[in-house]
C-alpha cells in the first residue's frame, strides 16, 4: 500500500509475493497451487497484521484519530450521496455517526477485512504456485 496499490491489489500481491520469495529461498522445491495457497493465506494474515498494527499505532496519537474518524465519516456520507436518498443507507449513516455506531463499524470492517485479506492472498499464493510449479514440470 505504501508503493500507491489499493489495499485488495495488496493483499493479492502479498501472497503472490511470498510464493516468489519461497521459491528464491528454496529453488529445488515444487511448489503446487494448493501449497501457494496456503503461503499466500499466511501471507495476506501478515498483511492484515500490519495494517491493523499500523492503525492501531495511529489512533494512539488523538490528532490522527480524529482526522481518521472525520474522513471515513466522509468517505461514507459520498458513497451514500452516490446511491440515492436510500431511507436505509441514511439510517446506517446516522447510527455510524454515533461512537458505538462508528466502533461497530470498525469491528465489522476490521472483520471483513481479515477475511478478505486471507482469501486474496491465497488466491495470490495459489496463482504463483501455479506459475512457478509449471516451471518445474518443464
Amino acid at each position: 500500500m505504501f508503493l500507491g496499490l489499493h489495499p485488495l491489489m495488496a493483499m493479492f500481491s502479498a501472497g503472490f509475493l511470498a510464493v516468489v520469495f519461497y521459491r528464491q529461498s528454496r529453488s529445488g522445491v515444487a511448489i503446487s497451487a494448493a501449497s501457494g495457497g496456503k503461503l499466500g493465506a499466511l501471507g495476506g494474515f501478515f498483511c492484515f497484521a500490519l495494517m491493523a498494527l499500523l492503525v492501531a499505532l495511529a489512533s494512539m496519537v488523538p490528532e490522527l484519530r480524529t482526522k481518521f474518524r472525520s474522513e471515513v465519516l466522509e468517505n461514507a456520507q459520498k458513497w451514500a450521496a452516490a446511491h440515492g436518498g436510500d431511507a436505509q443507507v441514511q439510517a446506517a449513516l446516522d447510527q455510524m455517526k454515533t461512537p458505538e455506531g462508528f466502533v461497530m463499524m470498525l469491528i465489522f470492517g476490521g472483520i471483513l477485512l481479515l477475511v478478505s485479506s486471507v482469501v486474496l492472498g491465497a488466491l495470490g499464493g495459489a496463482l504463483g504456485g501455479s506459475i512457478f510449479g509449471r516451471r518445474d514440470r518443464s
